[in-house]
């Protein structure tokens, strides 16, 4: 039987026993149902799993004992750093949990021209919390012991200022010739993936992509939502270079 993975922001060692954060004490022991004794799986996002057990049960929180430490090699040899023009709620969440099962290293959410959710503020923050939320859930379903980063949203040219050097730079494009197939291989495993928003991008997006290195491919003859565009082209890129194939 396949146990229950729970992801908390702690450090996990064989040995000691650790009070669970109270939302995670809320899924195990309220709405699950663990009790003193039931066998749970932690994990801290360092790239492996920790068997524990339940050891306390309270009135809002509870203690699990770490037992034992295990390697989780199941990251993608590819390191995608999926670029999204911020969708509307649901939608933005698709995308964040779909993105991470397939084996996302990153989530860089942008403000484009055309797009039309705008984030600031507190807002901005809340959103922020809330999508780490989503992509964390997706690991603990999927298996992933390493969780992806999400940085704050931010305008288009200012978060491709901040993108690392290198890589292949990919813009999703139905009006370019190239397409997944015609790729050179990433040498350094490597590619930054630009998905635009419910309007797709604008000229100006356009320019501001290429000239920051990214190159047009297409998705075949059907113009894809924002929502199923970047999963289609992570799949496409993971079954060519990494795992999926």
């Amino acid at each position: 039987m396949r146990l229950t993975r729970a992801h908390v922001d702690l450090p996990l060692t064989p040995g000691t026993t650790v009070a669970l954060p109270e939302d995670v004490a809320a899924h195990l022991l309220r709405v699950l149902r663990l009790r003193e004794g039931d066998a749970c799986v932690l994990f801290n996002g360092d790239g492996h799993d920790y068997d524990a057990r339940i050891t306390a049960v309270g009135k809002r929180g509870g203690d699990a004992q770490v037992l034992d430490r295990r390697v989780v090699d199941n990251e993608s040899p590819l390191r995608i750093s999926l670029v999204q023009g911020i969708a509307r709620g649901e939608k933005m969440d698709l995308v964040l949990q779909k993105a991470t099962e397939l084996g996302i290293d990153a989530v860089v959410p942008v403000h484009s021209d055309r797009s039309e959710v705008k984030l600031d503020g507190e807002r901005a923050r809340k959103r922020l919390a809330h999508w780490t939320s989503v992509v964390i859930a997706a690991c603990e379903q999927s298996g992933r012991a390493r969780v992806p980063s999400v940085t704050p949203a931010a305008p288009l040219h200012e978060a491709l200022d901040a993108l690392p050097a290198g890589g292949l730079r990919l813009l999703l494009d139905p009006f370019a010739h190239a397409n997944t197939q015609s790729l050179p291989a990433p040498a350094d495993g490597r590619i930054v993936l630009a998905v635009g928003p419910e309007g797709g991008w604008s000229q100006r997006d356009r320019t501001v992509l290429e000239t920051a290195g990214f190159v047009g491919i297409r998705l075949g003859p059907r113009v894809l939502r924002t929502e199923t565009a970047g999963l289609a082209a992570i799949a496409a890129l993971q079954a060519r270079f990494g795992d999926l194939g």
